[in-house]
């Protein structure tokens, strides 16, 4: 794994620094509010928890690490749709209020080998500061309308995860398409209090696949800004 160097808040435009602050302030409330709109809820329990759904994609596995939560949720709209917004990277900000920026670090679809570099706010915890995170993705596995993972790092003041590793899988059902999502991180940090990491992972989920709900079954088919 390649060691990243997180930007100084100089440079980070007084708009995102402005965005960010916000977000480390309303995180909770929005995972907060996507409880009863339909998302599964994600596990939060360690990497031993039984699986409830997809754990590859193209042979690349999830695999095993003791921070870990999966959800699902049923969305009433065309497959094409819902893979346009989750892998247009660059438009994330638009319908994602936690994502504060992307850069892709290559140019096109996303392919295997495709890296992309972005900004989130992560809350503060009883061992944890909150902080900006930069997190840079390396798509390890894409089957088109199928499935995608990535992997990578993701550092912020006084935070790192030393790796992240997030599944996405995506199934035509009656009614719809079923998204369904898995997550792990590892890092001294993280796996220092693995029930409280575990609780925001999945709290992440859960807002992440309520918003791509929402985006996707706009009337226009085009997310809000």
């Amino acid at each position: 794994m390649s060691t990243i160097h997180l930007p100084t808040s100089s440079g980070i435009p007084s708009r995102s620094r402005s965005r960010g602050r916000a977000a480390l302030l309303t995180m909770p409330l929005l995972v907060a509010g996507v409880l009863g709109t339909g998302v599964t809820p994600a596990h939060a329990a360690p990497a031993e928890a039984a699986r409830s759904g997809p754990v590859a994609c193209g042979g690349e596995k999830i695999g095993r690490a003791p921070v870990r939560s999966e959800g699902d949720i049923l969305i009433k709209a065309p497959l094409s749709r819902i893979w346009r917004l989750q892998t247009d990277v660059k438009s994330w900000p638009a319908w994602q209020k936690p994502v504060l920026s992307v850069d892709r670090l290559d140019r096109g679809p996303l392919r295997r080998g495709s890296s992309f570099r972005w900004t989130t706010p992560a809350p503060a915890t009883p061992t944890t500061p909150g902080t900006i995170l930069s997190i840079t993705s390396t798509v390890r596995q894409v089957k088109p309308e199928s499935c995608i993972l990535w992997r990578g790092p993701a550092v912020g003041q006084g935070l790192r995860i030393d790796e992240g590793v997030h599944l996405w899988t995506f199934t035509k059902v009656k009614g719809g398409v079923r998204v369904h999502t898995v997550e792990t991180w590892r890092g001294a940090q993280v796996e220092a209090d693995v029930r409280t990491a575990t609780a925001l992972l999945g709290g992440s989920l859960k807002l992440w696949l309520h918003e791509l709900k929402v985006a996707a079954e706009a009337r226009d088919g085009r997310p809000c800004a």
